[in-house]
């Protein structure tokens, strides 16, 4: 009897479930079987009652009870029907009524072609009947097979998670995907000058199989993939499934291939950005001030000038000003770099605002800067290097790009703060310029990003441009997050720009 089925673990509840397909069940097979007793002579009963004589409609009354008969019970209670209903129509509708003789040979032909069509016809209507339910089973089993498609393709995509619903909805104990290492002749399935080597990719159940040997069953998906199944036997219900789930994981491989594929490209595209924005700097912002420091120092090696101190000093401000810039660029480059690379390691600890002012305030013209920071804040998460990084090119392009404005630095911390279910303290570097537009805001965060090729007094703090390569930002942002923390940008109220440092508080212990 065809009736719904469904596998189940103990961690996803039912994964596969068929719906339920209704044949001809025990129950119409019995309704059948009685019917196919009773119809026949009902009939007979019903013609002698009514003095109905007529043999040839009698014979057909009797081939419709036998077709009747086959629609609800079946091939057997149908052939019953009509052997019933052969003997019924000998004995009580031909000639000699009342006798099993037959006196015309006609009569007996008749009853021979009334007993075979009957038959045939139950016989048809039983593999009708079979034929709709395997196409009933084979559409349930295709819409729970499309179920669990969809609900692989909607996971993690992971192959260990593949195969544990493979596992699972096939009653196995454990299930192993193996993978031909090297390249495998899809003509003769094996590697040149000899077997495949199988290497184990994922599993799934205690103890899987790692060998042909160990396993009960195996099952070749392609020329590069076996799945080994170790459990009890395979019914030809879970081998049409297995098939299916072979189809399966050559998509699940190869979209874990064409995911990995996208990585590797975005990861080369924005190495070939990065080395692309690093030769245009060497060839512009960084020949700059090297022009301007041999314009200085051969200037003073001029052997025939005799400068007077006033312009020698200025000459030598000018290369140490130069070498500053320089520096400052290539520590912003190599910054870039190990945050491109994830290479930033930075080494946590308790850290208060004011703690890393001084350092990062360092040559900022001190009428320039208002800190109004209130009295025992508690310490931050960070590290102290990458936040002096963070609060110097925040506070740096602010005074470069707010120069009518005073830049005022607060923090603040308390409830609303927070960092997802973690407690936080935040720096406000807040410059009065013109701001931003919101899709300006967005783009001042991304490496070598700058509006304008000088410093325009018109621009909002906060946006590297002229005397830089518009790394400033960039570097706040990766070290602010490499920190655990967030940078982000707002408008100030009545005009300009505000970086908002975000950072957890510190959980270690007083320092």
């Amino acid at each position: 009897m065809a009736g719904p089925e469904a596998h189940s673990n103990g961690d996803d509840g039912v994964l596969l479930r068929l719906p339920p397909v209704r044949g001809i069940g025990r129950g119409r097979v019995i309704a059948g079987l009685v019917l196919a007793v009773l119809l026949p002579p009902g009939v007979e009963l019903m013609v002698t009652v009514l003095g109905f004589r007529n043999f040839a409609m009698i014979m057909l009354l009797q081939l419709a009870v036998a077709v009747a008969v086959a629609a609800i019970g079946g091939l057997w209670p149908a052939v019953v029907a009509a052997v019933l209903g052969s003997f019924l129509l000998n004995y009580f509708s031909a000639d000699p009524v009342g006798s099993l003789s037959i006196a015309d040979p006609t009569t007996l032909f008749t009853l021979v072609v009334f007993l075979a069509v009957a038959c045939g016809v139950a016989l048809a209507v039983g593999l009708a009947s079979r034929r709709a339910q395997e196409a009933a089973r084979s559409g349930a089993e295709a819409t729970a097979l499309s179920e669990l498609a969809l609900r692989i393709l909607s996971s993690d995509g992971s192959l260990e998670s593949f195969l544990e619903k493979v596992r699972s909805n096939l009653g196995m104990e454990a299930v192993t995907l193996l993978g031909a290492s090297g390249q495998v002749s899809s003509h003769q399935g094996s590697l040149p000058g000899g077997p495949p080597e199988w290497r184990v990719l994922a599993s799934a159940g205690p103890n899987p199989p790692v060998t042909h040997a160990a396993a009960d069953h195996a099952a070749v998906v392609d020329p590069h993939y076996t799945l080994l199944l170790r459990g009890g036997p395979l019914s030809a219900h879970h081998e049409r499934m297995l098939a299916a789930f072979g189809a399966f994981v050559v998509a699940v491989r190869e979209r874990q291939q064409l995911v990995k594929s996208r990585r590797d490209n975005v990861r080369l595209a924005e190495g070939n950005k990065m080395r692309t924005s690093i030769l245009r700097a060497v060839s512009h912002d960084l020949r700059t001030p090297l022009a301007g420091i041999k314009l200085a120092v051969s200037s003073l090696r001029q052997e025939d000038v005799d400068f007077p101190p006033d312009v020698e000093r200025e000459l030598l401000e000018t290369i140490e000003d130069y070498a500053d810039r320089l520096d400052h660029l290539v520590d912003n480059l190599l910054d870039m770099s190990r945050i491109t690379a994830d290479a930033v390691n930075p080494l946590l600890t308790g850290i208060v605002w004011a703690g890393v002012l001084p350092q990062a305030l360092r040559g900022v013209p001190p009428e320039r800067l208002r800190i109004e920071l209130p009295p025992n804040l508690p310490p931050v998460q960070a590290d102290a290097g990458m936040l002096e990084r963070v609060v110097a090119n925040i506070v740096e392009n602010a005074v470069k790009y707010a120069p009518d404005s005073d830049v005022v630095l607060t923090a603040r911390t308390g409830a609303g703060i927070t960092l997802g279910d973690r407690p936080a303290s935040e720096l406000r570097i807040v410059d009065h310029g013109r701001g931003l537009g919101p899709k300006e805001v967005v783009d001042i965060f991304q490496p070598f990003q700058r509006f304008g090729d000088s410093p325009s007094p018109a621009l909002g703090g906060g946006i590297s441009g002229g005397g830089g390569i518009g790394l400033g930002l960039a570097v706040a942002k990766g070290f602010s997050e490499a920190m655990g923390g967030r940078l982000a940008a707002e408008p100030t109220p009545g005009g300009g720009l505000t970086m908002v440092v975000t950072l957890p508080l510190w959980t270690g212990g007083p320092q």
